[in-house]
This record gives C-alpha cells, sequence and structure tokens, in this order.
C-alpha cells in the first residue's frame, strides 16, 4: 500500500499541510457568526469550543503517532481496515466523498451568491461552474499547484480573522470605534447566565461546535503527498490545533465581548460590524471578498481530499482501477474529474430543481447538513485504530517522538465525547434529521459492501 502511494507526488511542504487544515476547517460559518450555539448558550459557548478543541487536539495527536510511522496516501481509512476491518476503512473512504462532495455543491452554490455582489447580472449557476471548472484545473495541475493556490486561500481567512481580533480588543480596551470609551468585559455576564441555556443548551451548542473543526483530519490524507512527511506531520499537528483554537476562540470571545450575546441576531455579521465600527466603510465588500475565498478554500480542499480517498478506494480493489490512472504531474486525473463530476451535477440540478420543485431549497439544505455524522467517522475510525495500533506494534513505539499522551484513555474520553455529541444532536429537533440521512448513508453502504463480498466470497 505505502509503496503505490509513493507514485503520487510528494510537494506538499508543512506550512502547506497547516494551510489546507486550516482551509478546510475554518469556513464561512466563522465569519457570518456563531449565531446558533451563542443562543442556545450564551457566553459558555467559549467552554464548547475549549472542549472540542480538546478532543481534536486527541485526534490529531492520535493521527499523527501513526502517521509518522505510515504516512500513506489515504491514512486514516487504510488504519481502519489494517487495525479494525476493511468495512470500517470501506465506510471511512466513502464516508469522506460523501462529506466532500455535499460540501462541495454548497460551496460552489455559495459562490454564485457572494459574486452576485459584485456582478448581479450573472447567474449564480455560471460563475459556480467556472470556479468549479478553475479548482478542478488547479487540482489536475500538480499537487504544488494545489498546495499554492489552498495557501493563498488560507492566508487571506487567517489575516482577516487576525486583523478582527485586534480591532476587537483596541473597541473593548481602548474605545476605539466607541468615542473612546473601553467597552470592557461586561458584556459577558450581563445580559443572562454564563449557562444561558443550561446543561441541554450547552450540549446543543457542542454539537454544533464539534462539527465545526471538520476537515482538520486532512492533514493525514495530505501526508501521502508531503515532501519530508515525518517532519511536516510533527510541525503540522503540533500547531495547527493551537492555531485553529486560537482562531475561533479568539472571534467568538472578541464578538460577545463587544455584542451582547442576546442581541446578536440583530447585528447581522459581527465581522462586518466589527469592521465598520472602527471606521472602515468598505466592510462589506472586504468580509465578502474574504467570504467568497473561504468557499472557494473548502470547495478546493474537498476536490482534494475526495479524489484521494477515491484513489484509495481503487488500491484496495473496491471501485475500478481506473480510478488509480495518475497523470504525468503523478495526479490522480480520473478521481478529481469524478469528484468535479459530481459536484457539477449538484449544481446543475440545485439550479433546475426549483423550477418544479418549491421545496427543494429545504431538501438541499438537509443533504448539506447531512455530512455531520459522516464527518465524524475519520474521527472515531483514528482513536480506535491508534489503540490497536499500539497494540499491534509495541516495538515501534519505543523511540517514537510523537506518541499520544495518557493513550488509551485519551482515547475512550475522545471517543465517549463524541458519543454524547452524538446523542444530543438526535435530542435536538433541528439536528436530528440531518444526523438520520448522514447514517442512512452509511447503512445504505455497508449493504453494498457487504453484498459485494459475499459475491466475491
Amino acid at each position: 500500500m505505502a509503496k503505490q502511494g509513493k507514485e503520487l507526488s510528494r510537494d506538499l511542504s508543512s506550512f502547506q499541510m497547516e494551510m489546507i487544515a486550516l482551509g478546510g476547517t475554518i469556513g464561512v460559518g466563522l465569519f457570518m457568526g456563531s449565531a446558533a450555539t451563542i443562543k442556545w448558550t450564551g457566553p459558555s459557548v467559549l467552554l464548547a469550543y475549549m472542549l472540542a478543541g480538546l478532543v481534536l487536539y486527541i485526534v490529531m495527536r492520535a493521527l499523527g503517532e501513526m502517521l509518522y510511522v505510515d504516512p500513506a496516501v489515504g491514512s486514516f481509512a487504510n488504519y481502519a481496515s489494517r487495525y479494525i476491518h476493511p468495512l470500517a476503512g470501506y465506510l471511512t473512504v466513502w464516508a469522506n466523498v460523501f462529506q466532500w462532495l455535499t460540501v462541495g455543491i454548497s460551496e460552489t452554490i455559495a459562490v454564485g451568491v457572494y459574486l452576485d455582489y459584485w456582478w448581479p447580472g450573472i447567474p449564480s449557476w455560471v460563475s459556480a461552474i467556472v470556479v468549479l471548472a478553475t479548482l478542478t484545473a488547479a487540482n489536475l495541475f500538480t499537487v504544488k499547484a494545489y498546495g499554492r493556490m489552498e495557501s493563498w486561500f488560507s492566508l487571506i481567512k487567517v489575516v482577516t480573522i487576525v486583523f478582527m481580533i485586534i480591532l476587537g480588543f483596541l473597541v473593548i480596551l481602548f474605545g476605539i470605534g466607541n468615542h473612546g470609551h473601553p467597552l470592557g468585559f461586561s458584556n459577558l455576564w450581563t445580559h443572562g447566565q454564563f449557562f444561558a441555556g443550561g446543561f441541554k443548551g450547552f450540549m446543543f451548542a457542542l454539537s454544533i461546535v464539534m462539527t465545526s473543526y471538520q476537515a482538520i483530519e486532512i492533514i493525514g490524507i495530505t501526508a501521502g503527498e508531503a515532501a519530508n512527511p515525518q517532519e511536516a506531520i510533527v510541525k503540522s499537528i503540533k500547531s495547527i490545533v493551537a492555531r485553529i483554537l486560537i482562531f475561533y476562540i479568539g472571534s467568538i470571545f472578541v464578538i460577545i465581548t463587544i455584542y451582547p450575546w442576546n442581541q446578536l441576531d440583530q447585528v447581522g455579521s459581527p465581522f462586518v460590524e466589527t469592521f465598520a465600527r472602527v471606521g472602515i466603510t468598505a466592510a462589506a465588500g472586504i468580509i465578502n471578498f474574504v467570504m467568497l475565498t473561504a468557499a472557494m478554500s473548502a470547495l478546493n480542499s474537498g476536490i482534494f481530499s475526495s479524489s484521494r480517498m477515491l484513489y484509495t478506494l481503487a488500491l484496495s480493489k473496491e471501485i475500478s482501477p481506473r480510478f488509480l490512472k495518475l497523470s504525468k504531474r503523478r495526479v490522480p486525473e480520473i478521481s478529481v474529474l469524478a469528484i468535479s463530476g459530481g459536484i457539477l451535477l449538484g449544481i446543475i440540478i440545485n439550479a433546475i430543481l426549483p423550477l418544479f420543485w418549491h421545496g427543494s431549497s429545504s431538501v438541499f439544505v438537509l443533504v448539506y447538513s447531512a455530512s455531520t455524522l459522516p464527518g465524524m467517522v475519520p474521527w472515531f475510525v483514528i482513536l480506535i485504530s491508534q489503540i490497536r495500533f499500539r497494540r499491534a506494534n509495541p516495538g515501534l513505539l519505543v523511540d517514537h517522538p510523537f506518541k499520544l499522551w495518557l493513550s488509551p484513555w485519551t482515547n475512550y474520553f475522545a471517543i465517549f465525547s463524541l458519543v454524547i455529541t452524538l446523542v444530543f444532536m438526535v435530542i435536538n429537533q433541528d439536528t436530528r434529521i440531518p444526523l438520520f440521512i448522514g447514517l442512512g448513508f452509511l447503512v445504505i453502504m455497508s449493504l453494498v459492501y457487504l453484498m459485494t463480498h459475499r459475491k466475491r466470497g
């Protein structure tokens, strides 16, 4: 498996790996504000982001421990097949493909909406197709070209977030934009309880916060094409979680400190308002541009990630060997074109369906939200695989420089946290149906696997 994986180009630097993971994780939702989570639990949403960050740090360290030894293409899907069961690896791959197809379709449509801000005369589906074609070409060219483009996309988001946090603290501490009167921190406790919605509200918020970190595991997929995998993996994982936590927690802290949390639904985008508050009159245009790049970044990451997962399926002979075909630049071109074709089909259906079915938009939102459970599958797989990896390879851990501390107890804590999150997603009527849609997809793919392997048997 590893030998075949080396046929792919290894041109990604550790910086590009970090930017790819940031690009997939920091999405449009952050820039529009986390109104739903703040509404459910109030200022304690900060604790929800911290707890979710701890769980994801455990997941990434568990992944890093295995990647250091075997930085294979498809990584955690391969580990699932090897250390759990081939069905687990199969489901992991299809869960990733399903997740990124739904996200990719929604992001291309979002791109059309954002471009409408400047060019209202162009149909959104036209601009969506143009952007999809551009990013597909970048993914087909070289992995280095993909990594460079994704780095720029992510850098734009990162700079905007850092700038917004700095501006926010200028308002809070020095009163800039507030007639010289520092706002202070009183908004954190003067508008109701810290846990505004009680334990249930906190858990409802945690379930949404947890899903906002989805795609952080994409580092495991990029490892198969990293220039110096061991060095890049250690450096990337050590820094990526801390950076994401700073960006998320820093942004949310500034938002709920500047604005009363129970009035955020009247603010619109807190990012736009924060920029406008200090006199940046072009705030709406700036944030629209940043959200445009955020959507393109997520789409770019999705094409890369899911195409490598199709390549992994072909390696394990679960789909046609044609998906193993590499271009002259050592890119799995058939896999890239297949994913882009699926996203294109989604764009076309989204453009045509409203002409015949007026309720189609709400169904699309459900399908997009259904990526939540499939998006969690890699986390469960990583945590369980790492426990069995240790049992199977005790000798490899003697001088291992990047071990997960307190394993397997940290694994059990993370698994328990994810299970409790899913339980409260079932309880919450806003997330129940999307969760069951994702579960239905996983059940169907399990049946497909069992039927195809029974025939082979």
